[in-house]
């Protein structure tokens, strides 16, 4: 009986195994939002990490969140690290490209609550007096993080986040060209 269980157990841990193998090895969430103002000002909100307080749905999640700004002042080379609660964790964003009023990609650093580099990216298109803005995170999971997406669906979580900054920013950006 003992090695009857010992098997089933050995044939569903493979089963797990496979499974969780099979599934894919990237990842990526993207959300667009349209806002009513010239793609300059729009990229300028993205374009300095500073600006991103009034906008990033992380922000709000630990208003004591230890904050620090290095290199550049913004675009390629600025430099944002963070450590706070276990909400927003700590890690490190560089920006690694920036093309005004068209690109802007960014390096995300995790350290806690767990590591992982990822590549965040915002694309701004202009429509006429508007802008559609494009947030997107891409990366790479390993065997760990292909386990916990079958419990986690990182769209509908990130993607949800992304919505509510891209709304907050859209807020922000709107209020601002009306004054």
């Amino acid at each position: 009986m003992l090695k009857k269980i010992l098997i089933a157990l050995a044939v569903i841990a493979i089963v797990v195994v496979g499974v969780v193998a099979m599934q894919p090895s990237e990842f990526r969430v993207v959300r667009t939002a349209t806002i009513a103002a010239p793609a300059p000002v729009v990229f300028a909100q993205v374009n300095d990490f500073r600006k991103w307080q009034a906008w990033s749905p992380y922000e709000r999640l630990d208003p004591a969140m230890k904050r620090i700004y290095e290199g550049a002042p913004a675009g390629t080379g600025a430099i944002y690290t963070w450590a706070g609660n276990n909400e927003v964790g700590e890690g490190r964003t560089t920006i690694i490209e920036s093309r005004p009023s068209d690109l802007i990609r960014i390096q995300l650093e995790f350290v806690r609550p767990f590591t992982a580099t990822n590549t965040a990216e915002f694309t701004f298109k202009p429509e006429g007096d508007r802008t559609a803005v494009t947030w997107s995170l891409a990366g790479k999971k390993n065997f760990t993080a292909k386990a916990v997406h079958l419990f986690m669906n990182m769209d509908r979580m990130v993607g949800g986040q992304f919505e509510e900054g891209l709304a907050r920013m859209k807020s922000v950006v709107e209020a601002a060209a009306k004054q």
